[in-house]
Order: structure tokens, then sequence, then C-alpha cells
């Protein structure tokens, strides 16, 4: 009858049945057996079958036959059923009969440690004290509770089987008075070292809280509180693991009675250790106290913060420190942002400990729900408040805060946060913004944030940065490139020294010439710009990559990103050893290019090189064939070529001997002047030359020539001409050995054209802030 194969259980309930009906001359009930024939007949087989069998047989056979109405084979059952009316006449009389043996075997059952026989068997007892109800506890009862106490781990789970049915099945009236016995039973059961029991454990308790209300917590709970607090480690264990059973099915109603307790300050070491081990079991309803727990939880860290801690100190610090891994880790994804806002309350506090302290819990609620990630909503708020704190004045909260940043760029996907990328870029905008107006305003001078001033400050900002650059959409890349930036120039060059700036530098100029928009290009070169004037010598290496594209961002279309070039090589200057192959690449490019702005933009790098970079040339043709290329195109009919060719000039010839700066001179003199467009080269070179460190070398006759021309020039019909001579003219007066004189000798032409009102603005715009009115205008 207990074989595991339903059939064979079948198979032996039939001849069971066949047997009994041979010994009690009957045959096998086929109906529901409830005539007044079968019951007569069934009275007359079964004082045969006592007569036969004897008592303590017969018992043992109708106990198993009775176990079997309970099978979990429906088939099983109804042979059960039909055998056991074939040779009992009243039910109930018969199991008050074998009572004793049937609860024995039940036990038995209940012990086997096969989940289905454990199933059946309680199933049968739960079935037995419904059928006979108050007379039968009195002998279960005791029966379950010694089996508990006496048997081994499989027959504490059975027992909890069978308490669980019992307790189902019976009245109110009838559990209470049986209440203190079964209630120390489910007690020991929920405080048993074995998991499985205290499981089943459970179950008991939530049918006796069903029956008798409350009652169930309070004839349970204080005593388990009272043994929480034993000095006996064991009985503390036993203790906890009763509590988290209750709470594992109850926890709505005993947290606030339980919660209160446990977070009295001090926290001692059990009552961390008992928090912890409740949240793992009450995640869906501990957040609804997150208002008390959270903030007396950062209060007990703060306390260790800057003492020197014995061991026993050390250990509780520990606890609390586990306790809040495990409250995060288990609660419900409800309960996130009550966390994250309750933590974040406490970030601004006046209080160092509590500002390190609530970032320290900032990191732990991050590493722990990496796995689940379900915060995605509230990393706005954690962002802002870990920003915030990189500008706080305390070195152990700006260790804390990067801890905290650096765990969530570790854990969160670059590709979530770079979806925060603005706001981040805002937040540290503001914050600098607001950090400069409490010093009372630092002008353009160097302002650095105290958060990325430390080693490896910007790390955590790093991943999130280039995943932007290198992956996001155009206007991502343009807000990282720009942000790059940005933390660049909060960040002082001690600290961006090595790998870290060369780990910056990659991502920039790897994506800096695919087909990016403009503002994205120009976000990409300022940035470089920036990584070179505070990476140094670190980028060296990187000097070839550097100079490939700029040179190649001074063909772009865009006239703002040829500008950005432009300054970028002059910031790449002075890491550059070898300047001849790039001048000779700009000439080249300013004299083959047939785009005048190209043009234009090749020469004022070109100029921009010879003045930052130009002592380093070693060929001796490479700043002559300069020179010449800026009077090659020193006549060309693009306005701004020709400017851009007058500085080359100047440029040029401050790098060369006086006698190539008088032969260039005369040159320029030489030049016809039947277009405007000669006039004002001519008028913007003699500008550049005199402007220059050899501009007050040049002998006086050549320099009143130069005067005379530049005089004629500001009276010129052509308004752009005109417009270069009164720009010229201060070059003119400050280049001369007298200056005084010189003044004299065209004031009376500078004082008509600022007084006339006929005059084009423009020729007076550029006039009016010319240097030479500092020698005195009467």
């Amino acid at each position: 009858l207990n074989d595991e194969d339903y059939r064979i259980r079948v198979a032996s309930l039939t001849l069971l049945g066949d047997l009994l009906s041979m010994i009690g001359g009957t045959a096998v009930v086929k109906g529901d057996g409830e005539t007044q024939d079968d019951i007569r007949r069934a009275e007359r087989a079964q004082a045969q079958i006592a007569l036969v069998l004897g008592a303590e047989t017969r018992k043992r056979i109708l106990s198993g036959l009775y176990m079997a109405r309970s099978d979990t084979a429906a088939v099983v059952r109804q042979s059960a059923v039909q055998v056991w009316k074939t040779v009992v006449a009243v039910t109930v009389r018969t199991l008050r009969d074998i009572v004793q043996v049937l609860v024995g075997q039940i036990v038995d059952a209940l012990a086997s440690g096969d989940a289905e026989r454990t199933q059946v068997a309680g199933r049968c007892l739960g079935d037995i004290v419904h059928k006979l109800g108050d007379s039968v506890l009195p002998q279960i009862i005791p029966v379950l509770r010694n089996a508990l106490y006496t048997g081994d781990a499989n027959t504490r789970k059975g027992v909890c089987v069978g308490l669980s049915e019992v307790l189902d099945v019976s009245t109110k009236e009838q559990i209470l008075r049986f209440l203190e016995i079964i209630v120390k039973v489910v007690q020991d059961a929920l405080c048993d070292e074995d998991a499985g029991v205290r499981k089943l454990a459970a179950s008991c308790f939530q049918n006796l809280h069903k029956a008798v209300g409350n009652k169930a917590l309070d004839e349970i709970v204080p005593s388990l509180l009272v043994a929480l607090e034993s000095s006996d480690v064991a009985e503390r264990t036993r203790a906890l693991n009763g509590l988290t059973g209750i709470l594992s099915i109850r926890s709505r109603e005993l947290l606030p009675y339980i919660i209160p307790r446990l977070i009295q300050a001090p926290i001692t070491e059990t009552h961390a250790n008992a928090l912890a081990s409740i949240a793992a079991v009450t995640g869906a309803t501990m957040y609804m106290h997150f208002s008390t727990i959270v903030p007396s939880l950062i209060t007990e860290l703060s306390s260790f913060y800057g003492k020197d801690l014995d061991e026993g100190e050390k250990n509780r610090m520990e606890a609390i420190q586990t306790c809040v891994r495990s409250i995060c880790q288990n609660m419900d994804e409800g309960g996130v942002n009550w966390m994250v806002s309750e933590i974040a309350s406490k970030c601004a506090s006046d209080k160092e400990e509590i500002r390190i302290a609530s970032c320290w819990m900032f990191q732990a609620f991050v590493e722990e729900r990496k796995d689940i990630l379900d915060f995605n909503e509230q990393t706005p708020i954690i962002l802002r408040e870990l920003i915030y704190r990189f500008n706080d004045g305390s070195p152990e909260v700006l260790k804390a805060a990067h801890a905290a940043f650096s765990a969530l760029s570790q854990n969160v996907p670059a590709e979530e946060l770079v979806n925060h990328i603005e706001f981040i870029r805002n937040l540290i905008a503001s914050m600098v913004s607001d950090a400069r107006r409490r010093k009372g305003g630092v002008g353009d001078g160097e302002f650095l944030l105290p958060g990325f001033n430390m080693p490896k400050g910007l790390e955590p900002l790093l991943p999130i940065y280039q995943r932007g650059i290198l992956y996001g959409t155009p206007t991502i890349r343009e807000v990282a490139a720009s942000g790059l930036g940005e933390l660049i120039s909060l960040t002082s060059s001690k600290f961006l020294a090595g790998p870290l700036i060369i780990k910056m530098t990659g991502p920039l100029l790897r994506i800096v010439g695919d087909r990016n928009p403009p503002a994205v290009k120009i976000a990409i070169l300022r940035t470089l710009g920036m990584v070179l004037v505070k990476g140094g010598p670190a980028l060296r290496a990187f000097v070839p990559q550097f100079q490939t594209t700029f040179v190649k961002a001074l063909s772009d279309p865009s006239r703002q990103v040829r500008i950005e070039a432009i300054e970028a090589l002059g910031l790449l200057m002075p890491l550059s050893t070898r300047v001849d192959p790039l001048l000779k690449e700009l000439v080249s490019g300013s004299l083959g290019n047939p785009v005048a702005a190209v043009q234009t933009a090749m020469l004022e790098a070109l100029a921009t090189v010879l003045q930052k970079g130009g002592k380093k040339s070693k060929l001796p043709d490479s700043i002559p064939s300069s020179l010449e290329a800026g009077k090659e195109l020193l006549n060309h009919e693009d306005e701004g070529v020709r400017e851009a060719a007058a500085k080359v000039i100047g440029a040029a010839c401050e790098l060369l001997d006086m006698e190539v700066t008088l032969e260039t001179i005369e040159a320029i003199l030489a030049m016809s002047e039947k277009s405007a467009d000669n006039r004002h080269g001519k008028a913007c070179a003699i500008r550049r030359i005199l402007a220059s460190t050899v501009g007050p070398n040049v002998p006086a006759s050549i320099h009143l020539n130069l005067t005379a021309l530049i005089e004629s020039y500001m009276n010129d019909d052509n308004l752009l001409v005109k417009e270069a001579g009164c720009i010229a003219v201060g070059a003119v007066i400050g280049s001369a050995s007298d200056s005084s004189a010189c003044l004299r000798q065209v004031e009376s032409l500078i004082l008509s054209i600022l007084g006339s009102k006929q005059e084009r603005m423009e020729v007076q715009r550029a006039m009016a802030p010319r240097p030479f009115f500092g020698l005195g205008l009467s």
C-alpha cells in the first residue's frame, strides 16, 4: 500500500479487498454501500475478520486502508473507499477503535521523508480530526509534540505538515483548548535549526493565526524577543529563526512591533544581525518603515567615523554595514524610491560624518542592486547628490562620494548612464557657478573642483563621456565632448598626468575625423585643445595624430571648425619637435587649394605655427618658402586670403634676418597698385611687418616711405583699402623711431577721419581702438 507506483497500490487494494471479503464472507461493495443490507453485511464481515485476524492485525490493516482513502491518486482513493465500506459499517465508531494504531502509522508516514507519503499522512490526520473532533485531539497533539522533540529532521517536517492540517480543520474553540501545547510546538518548530522545518512551521503558524488571530502573535513573539537578548548564542539564533519564520508570512502586522526595538540607539551587533535576517524575508513590506530605519542606520554608521575603534566596535560597525547591504539587496522594487529618497535627504547634512555615511550607503545600495538595476528612475537623484559632494570641504566626504560614484559607474552600464550626460554636465556647471559665487567670484581665473583633484578623480566619469563620444547621437557627442573639456578645465594638470589623459585623448582623436556635424567637431577640437594645455609632455607621443587631425580640420566646410583647428595647432607647438614637415604641408595646402576659405585657414595656421613654433625649424628652406607663399597670395582676389598672407609675411620676417625683411618691404612697395585688391594686400602686409619685432629696426628712410603710402591709403576711395590703412597707421606710429613726430605727421588726417560725419562707420571703427591714441592726440 506504500509503493511509489500508484498502479501497485491499486492492485494491492484490490487483493486486500478480495481477501477481506473472503474472510468476512461477503463481496466488495460496488456502489455507495449505504443501504441497510450493505451495512448489515459489513457488520457481519467486520466481526468475522476480527475473529479470524485478531484485534491488533485488524487495527493495523484497517489503519492502512483508511490512510489509502487520502491518497494523492484519485483511483487509489476510490478503491480504498470501496474496500472500507465493504468491511466497516460505522466509520466514526471504527476510527475511535483504531485511532491509536492509525495515529502511529500517520506519524511514521510523516517521518518518512517522502513528500507524497507525508502529504497523504497530513491529509489523513486532518480527516480524522474533522470526523472525531474533540475526542481525538487529546490523543493526537501529545503524539505530535513528542515526535517533534525526539525525531530527526524528516520527522519534524512531517509533524509540521500534520499539525498544519490539524489546525486547518479544527475550530477556534478546539484550538484554544490546547493552545498552550500548540503554541509551544509551533514556536519550537519555528526556531528549528533546519530551514525546511522552519518553512513548514511557518505554514503552521499561518493556520494558527487564521484560527485565533493576533493571540498567536501575543503568545509567541514576546518570548522570542526576550530570547533574542539572551547571552547564549544558540538561544539567540533559535529566536532569530523563529522571528524570521513568522515575519515571512505576517510581516505587515509584526514589523511595527519589532522595528522600533531593533533600531533603538545604540544598535547592538545582535540587533543589527537580527534586522539583516529579517530584511531577507520582509522585502515586500519593510520599505514602509524606511523613514525610521534608514536615518537610524546612517546615524549609527556616522558615529564610527574618525574614531579609534576597539574590536567590539569594529564588529558592531561591520554588523550594521552588513545589515544595510541586506536591506538594500532584499527590498522589493517598490522600496527603491523610498530608500534613495531617505539617503538623499541626509547627503546635504551639515555634519561631515552624516554625509560620509550617506555616500557609503549609496555605494552599498548600487552594489547590492547591480544585478537588478531597478533604480533607473532614481539615477538622477543619486547623480545629483554625489556630484554635489565633489565640492565638499571634507577630504573624507570627497573620498566617500568618489567611491560611491565609482560603484555607480562600474555597476550601471555606460549606455544607461550616457542618457544622463547632459544632466551631469548641467549639474557640474551649476555647482561650479555656485562655488565661484560663494568664493566671491574668481573672474576668468582657474577654478579647480576638489572632487576631481584627487588621485583618479575623473576615473568614474570617464566611461560615461567616452561612451557618449564614441557611440552617442550627434547631440550626445557634442555634449560629451564639451563636457569632457569642462571636466579637464576643472582638474589640475597634476591629477591628469599619465594614463588618464591618454585615456581621454584616444576616443577624441578616433572620432574627430568621422562625418560629424560641425558642432560636434568644434566641441571635440576645443576639448583636444584643453587636453594639450593640461596634458603637457605626457602627450608628446600623440603629436603626429594631433597634427594630422588639426591639419585635416583646416579643410572643413565649417568656418568655426577651421578656427578651432588653427587655435589647436598653436597649442600643439610647445610639444612638437619637428615643424618643418608641417610648414611644408601648410605651404602646399595654401597654394594648392582652390577654395579661398580653406586657403585662408591654411595661411592662418601657417602664421600661427611660425609664431609659436617657427624657431624649432631646422631646414633652411622652410621659413623662406612660407614667406614666398605669403607674398604670392598677397594679391589674391579674396580679402581673407590677403589678410592671412600678410600675417604669414609678418611672422616669417620675425624669424628671418633684417636683410630679408628689407627685401620683402622693397618687393611690396614695388607691387602694382592698379587694383584695390593690390592696395589692400600691401596695406595689410605693411601693418604686419611693422607690428612685428623687426618693425622698429626698419631704417627711417624706408619707414618714411611706408608712412606716406599708408597716408595715401587712408584717403583711398575704396572702403576696404581705407579701412586697412586706418588699421595699419597704428603700426606705423608704434614702430617709428620718433613716435611723437610720426604722430604729428598723421594727426590731422586721423582727426579729420574721426570727426567727419560723412565718413563710413567701418572706417571710424577701425580707427577708434588703435593704440596710438595713448600717445596723446590734441
